[in-house]
């Protein structure tokens, strides 16, 4: 008799000790569920780009959709204020039109030769003239592609006798391009021209 309750009371700690593991079993796969379905969706939000089929860049969805406005729209008004700010100092000029040429085509490069050609740069340099620009707003047609914008901002040039404020207005187009150190944006400025460069006052210096 006492050898039947052995048994039933082993088979009792079998079938207590298989439920244990089975609960245990379950609530971890549970867990491993939980953390794949949350993996799935993470991975849903992320978009895998290949550059030209060499590099593989990863960027959020969520991120791109909500700041690319942000981001075009601070890429060209970085464009202009390196490309119009100039310092009587031939480094200073260069290193701002070396950063502004990344963030744009051909065009920039054949309006920064005819500044060259018309010695506007030997000029700012010899009559030690400061050139500053202020952005008024960036205006961008998203619903086509590539983008066409239009900068309207305002030029402020101090001379030793005098300051020249003047007026500029500039068209392009905006494409896509692959981020980089020196085009963190990841755009191109096409086709750029300047449409309006007129002086709209000229005030007098105090003199000391």
């Amino acid at each position: 008799m006492k050898k039947v309750f052995d048994i039933q009371r082993k088979f009792r700690f079998t079938v207590y000790v298989l439920l244990a593991v089975s609960l245990v079993m379950t609530g971890f796969s549970a867990w491993v569920f939980t953390r794949s379905l949350r993996q799935v969706e993470r991975s849903r939000e992320k978009i895998y780009v290949l550059d030209n089929g060499k590099s593989l860049l990863l960027a959020l969805r969520e991120d791109i959709s909500e700041n690319r406005p942000a981001e075009a729209r601070d890429h060209i008004k970085r464009f202009h204020e390196l490309f119009f700010t100039m310092e009587p100092d031939k480094q200073y000029i260069e290193n701002n039109t070396r950063e502004a040429l990344y963030l744009a085509d051909g065009s920039a490069m054949r309006q920064h030769r005819s500044y060259k050609e018309n010695n506007v740069y030997n000029q700012v340099i010899a009559s030690n003239i400061s050139m500053t620009l202020e952005t008024d707003s960036v205006h961008i047609d998203f619903s086509a592609y590539p983008y066409q914008f239009r900068y309207y901002g305002r030029q402020r040039i101090v001379r030793q006798s005098n300051i020249t404020i003047r007026r500029l207005e500039t068209t392009g187009q905006l494409r896509n391009s692959s981020r980089t150190e020196n085009n963190p944006h990841g755009f191109l400025i096409e086709n750029w021209l300047i449409t309006d460069n007129r002086d709209l006052e000229t005030l007098k210096r105090k003199s000391f």
